[in-house]
């Protein structure tokens, strides 16, 4: 799995680099307006494309949020690999939001399913079914199976995968990004059910979205 860099994900630095380079040119050629342009860009990039660490709860049976935003819908659903109808917790992120998707649980990733698409406003339902998305399958520490899906939105255009299927990852850990905004569902396996409410906001890889039943 390739390892993002500290503070700022690597995705980042070929935008970051050119639009700073062009800013210097413009500078340096006395066009200010599109100087002060490019400048304002860079500082966008800089904070669009940070990484800052996070530190996931330690305790057994809780799920942290795969993604940073605000919780937007808790509903029953088919899941997107096996049809199996399961709890679905999704987290909307916007323009301003940490873009790097961790881990929910400890795990295994079992499956890997890209789906091109189009890129419909992620608020509707239509989009789970029609927008570029990515599934992932993970296998935890007790067998059980969990299903995540990142979904482009109406201004992403990429989705980030880091891993590959059969790799390991602990909770918290960085697994990929979608660039510019977008959305990501958790489906819950049988046995846990959702710790947040709709409108609650969160951080990806430390806010706890579900926790096993007694």
């Amino acid at each position: 799995m390739r390892k993002p860099s500290a503070g700022v994900t690597a995705e980042g630095f070929p935008v970051i680099f050119l639009s700073a380079f062009a800013a210097l040119i413009f500078a340096l050629l006395g066009f200010w307006p599109p100087a002060l342009v490019f400048l304002l860009f860079t500082a966008f990039a800089l904070h669009f494309f940070r990484d800052p660490e996070r530190v996931a709860p330690t305790a057994p049976g809780l799920a942290v949020s795969p993604a940073d935003g605000k919780v937007i819908r808790i509903e029953e659903k088919p899941d997107p690999i096996n049809g199996e109808r399961r709890q679905c917790i999704s987290v909307f992120m916007n323009v301003c939001s940490v873009h790097v998707n961790r881990m929910p649980v400890s795990g295994e990733i079992t499956k890997i399913l890209y789906l091109p698409g189009r890129f419909f406003n992620v608020a509707f339902d239509k989009a789970v079914d029609a927008n570029e998305r990515c599934c992932y399958a993970i296998e935890d520490e007790e067998g059980k199976t969990w299903q995540m899906v990142q979904l482009a939105g109406l201004v992403a255009r990429r989705i980030v995968c880091r891993v590959d299927e059969g790799e390991k990852l602990k909770r918290g850990e960085r697994f990929g990004m979608i660039k510019f905004g977008s959305r990501v569902d958790l489906y819950l396996p049988e046995g846990y059910s959702p710790d947040v409410l709709i409108g609650d906001r969160v951080f990806a890889g430390q806010s706890v979205l579900a926790s096993k039943l007694p």
